[in-house]
């Protein structure tokens, strides 16, 4: 105690193809070593990469949220000697991308044109419904050959309100992310809709993960009126 880095932490799990977790009580506890302790011994796939590509037609700017220090070049999703995540039994993952759609205007996105190209969008990527491709790159556990799963995504054009509680769940943890580190891309998101949002998508929640999360954001709440 009184020595806890995180940072440190960090790094020595990803050299390692790792896990690491900070253990402070007993239902952590239960957590790390009972519940998820399966996935960070056995292996289902490495090398684990995904790659997307938005459909220009639809997508004028994106961002990944997160992930800073898992960033690969784009010529490395096809080279098998790039190392790269393990995915463990029970695993998932979650990425989330904040987009700018076509036609809208945006403080964070305003760039000059070019003076020397231009660039140009497809036919047929005016005329489909896919707003993405995604692109996942794995190896078996005792592999050396990665194999490629490719998969369209079609713009169904959701409000909020009809994505799943999964999503929403993500997007109120993420938003709460960027509410602690100042981020500059938080526009009129509170820790207050935090709250609701996470509320509204709780779900069955059998560990009581989700609530622990609400009571946290509720206690910092009641920290920045102070």
């Amino acid at each position: 105690m009184g020595n806890y880095k995180d940072s440190k932490m960090e790094i020595l799990a990803d050299k390692g193809n790792g896990n690491y977790a900070y253990i402070d009580n007993i239902l952590e506890a239960q957590k790390v070593l009972v519940n998820e302790f399966g996935g960070t011994l056995f292996t289902i796939a490495k090398d684990v990469k995904l790659q997307i590509e938005f459909n220009p037609a639809k997508v004028q700017a994106y961002r990944l949220i997160g992930y800073e220090n898992r960033m690969l070049k784009s010529e490395d999703f096809n080279n098998d000697k790039k190392d790269a995540g393990e995915l463990g039994s029970g695993h998932t993952v979650t990425a989330l991308y904040e987009i700018i759609p076509v036609g809208v205007e945006s403080e964070f996105y305003k760039i000059d044109e070019l003076k020397y190209q231009t660039t140009k969008v497809s036919p047929e990527a005016k005329k489909t419904e896919e707003l993405m491709t995604v692109k996942f790159r794995y190896k078996d556990p005792n592999g050396d050959v990665s194999k490629l799963i490719v998969h369209p995504l079609l713009d169904q054009n959701l409000s909020l309100d009809k994505t799943s509680d999964n999503f929403r769940w993500s997007a109120a943890v993420a938003g709460f992310g960027m509410i602690l580190r100042e981020s500059e891309f938080v526009r009129n998101f509170s820790l207050e809709e935090t709250v609701s949002l996470a509320q509204g998508a709780k779900g069955q929640d059998k560990n009581g993960y989700r609530i622990e999360f609400i009571n946290m954001v509720k206690s910092q709440v009641l920290i920045a009126r102070k």
